[in-house]
C-alpha cells in the first residue's frame, strides 16, 4: 500500500486521472480517495508493482487535467490504512428525488421561455445577485426577509409553459396545491446559495425545485449538525415536504467541482456516501433551477416551533440553567458554536484576508527551519506568509 500525497479529490485530481497513472505500474487492487482530501491510498496485487510506483512517481511532476495545474506527487509507503465502510445516509423525511420527469425537448423549451437578455425586466423582477442571476413569476421573493409581499402580485402570473408540468406534479401527487409563485434560478459553475430554510409563514408545505441544463449536488443538513449531500441530476424533480421543508437547512456550497460517486458518474440519484472507494470529481456546468412555491395565507402552526417564525414568539421563555453532563454541553455547543460558525463561515473568510503586519513582521523575523503552531487559524490567511517555516 503507498500514500499519494499531493494528489486527491481535496486539490482537484479526479480518480479517471489518478487510475490512469498508477496501473502503468501494475493491477491497482483498491485506490481510496477520501472526500475533501489532498491525498490518496492505493494498493498493489505484489509489493514488486508498489516498488515500481514509488521509484518512478515519488517527486514526479503532473498536471491535472481539469484544472491545467501542475502538481509534484509525494509518494511513500504504508503498512495498513484504516478506513471505515461509509454508512448508506437516508433522505431527510419528508425529501423525494424524481428523476427524469421531463423530456430533453420539455427541458430546451423551459430554458427558452426564460429571456435573460436585455434589460432588467421589472415585471418579472429579474436581479441579478451576488451569486445568480433570478427571474420571479407571480410574486417577487424578497431576499431582505425571505418573504413575499402577499398584497402585490406580479402581472402576468406564471410562464404558460409551466401549466402543464405543475398538472403532471399534482396527478401525481407530488404537490398538494397548485404553486402561484415561480423562482427561476440561473447558476454559473462554481456559484451556490447559502444554506436556509424557506420561510415557514410565506409559503405552503411542499415546495418542488427542476433542475435544467446540468446536475448539481445540494447539501442539507439537520439542527443536529448532520448533512446529506443529494445528486440532483439533470431534468430531475427535488420535492421538499415536512421534516425537509420545515426542519433541515438546504444549499449549494460555491465550487467548481463536485466530489460524487464514481460507479454512476453524474447519475447518482440521491444521497453521496464519504465511500473512499467509489467518489470522483465532476465538473459543474450552467444549471437553472425553476422552483414552485404556493403562497401561505395563514401563519404557520407547523410541529417545528424552534425554526418557525410564526410560532417563535409564542414560545415559553425557559430559564437558563447549566449543562449537566457532558453530552448536554456538547449539544449546546454544536447549537450555539458550531452551528454559528458553519452559517457565518463564507462571509467571516471572506473579510478575513489581509494579514496583520505584526503578525507578518513576527513570522518573517524568525529563523529558517522554525515550527509554528497557529492555533485558531481561521481562514490561513498566515499559513503562507514565510515559505521558510513549518507551519502547522
Amino acid at each position: 500500500s503507498l500514500v499519494i500525497a499531493n494528489a486527491g479529490l481535496g486539490n482537484g485530481m479526479s480518480r479517471r486521472q489518478l487510475l490512469r497513472i498508477l496501473e502503468e505500474y501494475g493491477l491497482v487492487e483498491t485506490l481510496l480517495m477520501p472526500p475533501n482530501k489532498p491525498y490518496s491510498f492505493v494498493k498493489y496485487g505484489t509489493t514488486e508493482e508498489a516498488k515500481k510506483a514509488f521509484d518512478a512517481l515519488n517527486g514526479k511532476e503532473v498536471t491535472l487535467e481539469d484544472f491545467g495545474q501542475n502538481i509534484v506527487l509525494y509518494i511513500n509507503f504504508v503498512e495498513k490504512v484504516f478506513w471505515k465502510n461509509a454508512i448508506p445516509t437516508s433522505l431527510p423525511p419528508g425529501l423525494m428525488v424524481i428523476e427524469k420527469i421531463i423530456s430533453p425537448e420539455e427541458e430546451r423549451r423551459m430554458l427558452e421561455s426564460i429571456d435573460w437578455t436585455g434589460d432588467e425586466d421589472t415585471q418579472n423582477a429579474q436581479k441579478t445577485l451576488k451569486h445568480r442571476r433570478v427571474k420571479h413569476f407571480g410574486y417577487e421573493f424578497c431576499y431582505d426577509n425571505n418573504n413575499v409581499d402577499k398584497d402585490k402580485p406580479l402581472p402576468g402570473g406564471l410562464p404558460e409553459i409551466c401549466d402543464l408540468f405543475l398538472e403532471k406534479c399534482l396527478k401525481q401527487g407530488y404537490i398538494k396545491h397548485k404553486p402561484d409563485q415561480l423562482t427561476v434560478n440561473q447558476y454559473e459553475p462554481g456559484q451556490g446559495i447559502p444554506p436556509h430554510i424557506d420561510t415557514h409563514s410565506a409559503f405552503e408545505d411542499e415546495i418542488i425545485s427542476l433542475s435544467l441544463g446540468a446536475e448539481i449536488v445540494m447539501d442539507f443538513k439537520h439542527p443536529d449538525g448532520h448533512g446529506v449531500a443529494i445528486m440532483l441530476p439533470r431534468c430531475s424533480l427535488l420535492v421538499m415536504a415536512g421534516e425537509s421543508r420545515y426542519l433541515w437547512t438546504h444549499g449549494i456550497t460555491p465550487r467548481k467541482y463536485d466530489v460524487i460517486q464514481a460507479s454512476e458518474l453524474g447519475q447518482k440519484v440521491g444521497t453521496i456516501t464519504a465511500d473512499a472507494g467509489d467518489l470522483t470529481l465532476n465538473r459543474r456546468e450552467t444549471r437553472t433551477s425553476f422552483t414552485f412555491r404556493k403562497v401561505k395565507r395563514s401563519p404557520c402552526n407547523c410541529i417545528y416551533p424552534s425554526v418557525c417564525d410564526s410560532q417563535k414568539g409564542q414560545q415559553k421563555q425557559v430559564q437558563p440553567s447549566f449543562p449537566h453532563n457532558e453530552m448536554e454541553a456538547s449539544k449546546l455547543e454544536q447549537e450555539y458554536v458550531h452551528k454559528v460558525y458553519e452559517e457565518i463561515a463564507t462571509h467571516f473568510s471572506s473579510t478575513r484576508h489581509s494579514p496583520w503586519p505584526r503578525i507578518v513582521e513576527f513570522l518573517r523575523s524568525l529563523p529558517k527551519g522554525s515550527i509554528v503552531a497557529d492555533v485558531g487559524c481561521g481562514n490561513g490567511k498566515y499559513l503562507g506568509i514565510n515559505e521558510d517555516l513549518y507551519m502547522v
